[in-house]
């Protein structure tokens, strides 16, 4: 297989799959329940959804003040304007070809505020490990606050509590071996692994010796909270989904969260698992797709306008470059 032909799949697959998704989700519904999902979604109270788009704008603009913390360091100060504009034009990318956003992130800030590709994609990489962090954590947390319905669910699913704790078992063996062979081997690629892992290391590590370390935390607690905060407010604009608690949210957010990985923003897939995540609550499927899809509309559009604003702005804001 052609390096050419690698490129073109896995730009076309993750889009294919999406709207093989829509199409599956359109067939395995009654005309009835499409109906009542449009209604949902029409009538979906605009307070909320909006109150929901501004968190998401907050987001974007606390990971521009905060991206600023880690290139000061390196010597580098972008204006935060620039930053923000920098940052929606890279999810816009992802929208189209996944992870294309990085690339381009680093590299317009190499055009417009002459940081250095590497030094740029290594403050990229280093956000995207705390990122990751975040996440395991408020996996964590929520598994222990809805432990009882997360055990119940891989119960239904054939799961007792010896397996699971097997499968976690040995995925704890497993890593462990995998991290003890890497440091003992000399083969050039686990060699080329280490050394990645060490500089990720190293990048995390680097927050707690930066100047402004306890000013990048504040930013970065703030924009997952935000980010379930966009979340949770969607609830108010479905009547069944108003009685959720933080936690049974938590599940759902954390199914989307991951869906907004195996496809190009979520496409067909976000509302399909945070609906199958709201069922463990006996939420309706229709209920829950219309969450589902109310929440990825919203934020999808958010991205698409602003996103392609600031693609347009930025030469327009640098015209030198």
């Amino acid at each position: 297989m052609t390096a050419s032909l690698k490129k073109t799949l896995k730009t076309v697959l993750p889009i294919a799959f999406g709207l093989f998704l829509i199409w599956y989700s359109y067939n395995s519904t009654s005309e009835e329940d499409r109906k009542q999902i449009i209604y949902y979604i029409k009538e979906a109270d605009l307070f909320w959804v909006s109150i929901s788009l501004l968190m998401g704008v907050l987001s974007h603009v606390s990971r521009a003040i905060r991206w600023n913390y880690l290139l000061e360091p390196l010597g580098y100060k972008p204006k935060i304007v620039n930053n923000i504009l920098i940052i929606l034009t890279s999810y816009f990318a992802n929208l189209g070809i996944p992870r294309s956003g990085e690339i381009l992130r680093a590299t317009a800030l190499t055009t417009y505020e002459d940081v250095p590709f590497e030094k740029g994609f290594g403050t990229i990489v280093t956000e995207r490990v705390i990122d990751l962090i975040m996440l395991l954590l408020i996996i964590v947390i929520t598994f222990f606050l809805q432990t009882e319905i997360i055990i119940d669910f891989f119960k239904s699913k054939g799961f007792n509590i010896t397996k699971i704790l097997l499968l976690l078992g040995s995925a704890a063996v497993i890593a462990l071996a995998f991290f003890y062979v890497i440091k003992k081997s000399t083969h050039p690629f686990l060699v080329k692994i280490k050394d990645f892992v060490n500089g990720l290391l190293q990048g995390v590590t680097s927050i707690f010796k930066m100047k402004n370390k306890w000013a990048f935390i504040f930013h970065t607690l703030f924009i997952w909270s935000v980010y379930i905060g966009m979340f949770w407010v969607i609830k108010y604009t479905v009547p069944e989904t108003i009685s959720l608690s933080v936690s049974q949210l938590l599940v759902a957010f954390i199914f989307g969260a991951f869906a907004m990985t195996a496809t190009n923003g979520g496409i067909g897939l976000y509302p399909i698992v945070v609906s199958s995540a709201l069922t463990i609550f006996g939420i309706s499927s229709v209920s829950g797709d219309a969450f589902g899809w109310i929440m990825w509309i919203s934020q999808t559009l958010l991205v698409v306008v602003f996103g392609a604003i600031s693609f347009l702005l930025l030469p327009l804001l640098k015209r030198t470059k």
